[in-house]
């Protein structure tokens, strides 16, 4: 049975390629028969560049000569000729959403001078960012049980760096949360200075008896 790889190279000519990637495809990345058959480090007939000139080539592309595969660029743009179709069935957006403005939040942290005025200012950016990236983490999970990948998935596998993306995300968010409460801890509840409590109590002299007084059971004074 014929690998994809193969398929791909038998199909229709690719859309014209992505920004950053190679003008010309190689025929050992596209054709994985031809893989194998040249003894590794030795010219091509026309590759993309020659082993000896990296000037202007990206270190992705050197990467890919010396290994004989394909490049990032290589396979996104495989991946958009063959999902076009997909595409506008399911059309999505194209622009990256508008980057938020925080200057407000750096202004207010350069003019923060007590933890009070700097807990504020963190609480107000992850009150305002938490619910976007919320979103993230639990849509980045989604995607990592596609198909129902997850279940038994190896470390570095798709699905365990999907998981952990994921982790990583809400770990941020709550190392900041730890963060605030640590500064405000330190500024309102501070821990008690054990090595101080107990040289107080060294130097402080001890309490003296009390006076003898009259004991129970005593007799009276004699006469």
């Amino acid at each position: 049975m014929e690998g994809r790889g193969a398929q791909l190279h038998r199909a229709a000519p690719p859309a014209p390629p992505r920004t950053g990637a190679l003008r010309h495809r190689r025929p050992h990345a596209l054709n994985p028969a031809s893989r194998g058959r040249t003894r590794p480090g030795a010219p091509l007939q026309n590759p993309d560049f020659e082993l000896y000139d990296n000037v202007g080539r990206t270190a992705d592309q050197i990467h890919a000569y010396h290994t004989r595969s394909a490049t990032k660029a290589d396979l996104h743009r495989w991946a958009d000729r063959d999902t076009e179709a997909f595409r506008t069935r399911h059309p999505l957006p194209n622009e990256p959403f508008p980057a938020p403005d925080l200057s407000p939040y750096r202004t207010a942290l350069d003019a923060a001078e007590t933890p009070a005025e700097f807990s504020t200012t963190l609480n107000a950016l992850l009150d305002a960012v938490g619910p976007f990236l919320n979103e993230v983490i639990d849509h980045l999970a989604a995607t990592a049980t596609w198909k129902g990948q997850n279940r038994g998935a190896e470390p570095e596998s798709p699905p365990w760096l999907l998981r952990g993306a994921a982790s990583s995300i809400a770990s941020a968010l709550a190392m900041a949360t730890e963060a605030d409460l640590k500064i405000l801890r330190a500024h309102y509840d501070p821990p008690p200075d054990l090595d101080a409590l107990l040289k107080q109590t060294r130097t402080t002299p001890a309490t003296p008896p009390a006076p003898p007084g009259h004991q129970p059971g005593s007799g009276g004074p004699r006469r």
